[in-house]
């Protein structure tokens, strides 16, 4: 049993896929606009190559420059978890820059530290973009594992320009006690807290880093990262109550968001917007498309804007403010005026906290949607890639034995959507009116 939850730790399932095949295509169209993805190899202090990928605007816009944000995946992740932020951030002009971190995914290395060595990797990331004249300014996304990771490397390098956080945990040594509860390990807690110090010997001999030095609690206070922190409210695995501490002692601007779902489930929409919004403030990306705003203000006059899935409207314009007041780019709108398709693999951000899967399987039902309560509508919509319809001569089957669904089960599923979609985007357009009236208020 120790054994294992040792493995649970610094050696979990490994995520094993092929590039082509679970990543965004090495050229693709998204939101009318082309993109990029260029692979490349890193190598860190101890020697290990890491395997990255970045994707960028095809041609790179000339005599410019653009910003970067570096997603950090969970333990048990890899680059594909990175899909989603590829979908929210390129057409924003802001780049994305992806890793599989030593000891996962298709990188060297046999163990992963849970953020120590990891900050490392990113060390190396964040040199490679510093050399690069067509990247300004660079923030960090991370998840859980990730998020500690940005965390920590964030306390050293202040010129990061902002951090999502999305579930990190507050010290390592507390949340495997936590977890000792939730795999139901019946044991005393004096027996659990030997057991603990015996892991920490061997994670130390097989992993070379103490797992007690892992504490965000020491760096927060002494980090000034403007950040945006999230976590779901039904996280078994990472109880919110880590990110609720680590925001309590962060000495830099911040704000908080929680959603519904668990450690695993797909974020929210409105959480996507919101991180967008983030991004935008603290990035400045160059703006593309400045009609666009106006073209969407001229159909969607919608006035004030009430705030539903448990997000106060303060907690959406606080991170609307943080940053600079300047006002956010604007998507480019595809010419032709049709929806252009674009083939990816989708990423689940599954973890070994829950699951043993990072990749996930394209077939998962997506969670139910309640406008009342947690006014879900995911990108994973977006990053489904065509080429599984393509190679699945089985779907028009799959297809016809849906049409088996009552004609009013259909329809309210069209409402609910369509009422989601409605949301989704008074909410990115109530936040973009409010910053531009700020903004010209203040000038």
């Amino acid at each position: 049993m120790i054994d294992q939850f040792i493995n649970f730790v610094i050696r979990p399932p490994r995520a094993e896929y092929n590039p082509d095949q679970y990543l965004w295509e090495k050229n693709f169209t998204l939101a009318g606009r082309k993109f990029t993805r260029q692979d490349l190899e890193l190598r860190n202090s101890r020697g290990h190559t890491l395997r990255c990928s970045h994707y960028l605007p095809s041609p790179f816009p000339a005599d410019t420059s653009l910003p970067c944000v570096v997603y950090c995946h969970g333990n048990s992740g890899c680059r594909a978890d990175a899909n989603e932020a590829a979908v929210i951030l390129l057409p924003s002009n802001i780049t994305v820059f992806t890793l599989d971190f030593s000891g996962s995914g298709l990188s060297d290395g046999n163990y992963v530290s849970l953020g120590w060595h990891e900050r490392d990797d990113l060390k190396v990331v964040v040199s490679y973009l510093r050399k690069n004249e067509q990247i300004s300014r660079i923030g960090l996304w991370g998840r859980s594992m990730g998020a500690v990771t940005s965390l920590l490397y964030g306390a050293e390098d202040p010129s990061i320009a902002g951090m999502v956080l999305d579930s990190a945990f507050s010290n390592l040594f507390n949340l495997m006690m936590e977890l000792v509860d939730v795999y139901k390990i019946r044991l005393p807690k004096f027996t659990v807290k030997v057991a603990l110090q015996y892991m920490r010997r061997v994670i130390q001999k097989k992993a070379k880093f103490d797992i007690m030095d892992i504490n965000a609690l020491k760096v927060a206070p002494k980090t000034f990262i403007p950040a945006l922190f999230g976590h779901a409210k039904g996280d078994k695995f990472i109880q919110p109550h880590h990110s609720d501490l680590i925001s309590l002692s962060y000495a830099g601007d911040k704000n908080m968001i929680k959603f519904d779902g668990d450690h695993n489930s797909t974020r929210p929409q409105v959480f996507y917007d919101l991180v967008s919004v983030f991004f935008h403030n603290v990035l400045h990306p160059p703006q593309v498309s400045p009609e666009c705003s106006s073209r969407y203000e001229k159909y969607y006059d919608l006035g004030d804007l009430q705030v539903d899935a448990g997000i106060e409207e303060n907690s959406v314009l606080n991170v609307a403010r943080m940053g600079s007041l300047h006002k956010p780019s604007q998507l480019q709108d595809n010419p032709s005026g049709q929806i252009e398709e674009c083939c990816s693999y989708t990423s689940s951000n599954r973890e070994s906290w829950g699951r043993c899967s990072s990749l996930g399987s394209v077939g998962e039902p997506f969670p139910d949607c309640n406008v009342s309560n947690d006014s879900e509508v995911t990108l994973k919509v977006l990053a489904t890639p065509l080429r599984t319809s393509k190679h699945a001569p089985a779907a028009a089957d799959v297809k016809k034995d849906k049409k088996k669904v009552s004609t009013a089960s259909k329809k309210s599923g069209r409402d609910k959507f369509e009422k989601l979609e409605a949301l989704s985007q008074r909410l990115r357009l109530c936040i973009l009116k409010r910053v531009k009236h700020r903004r010209n208020h203040s000038s």
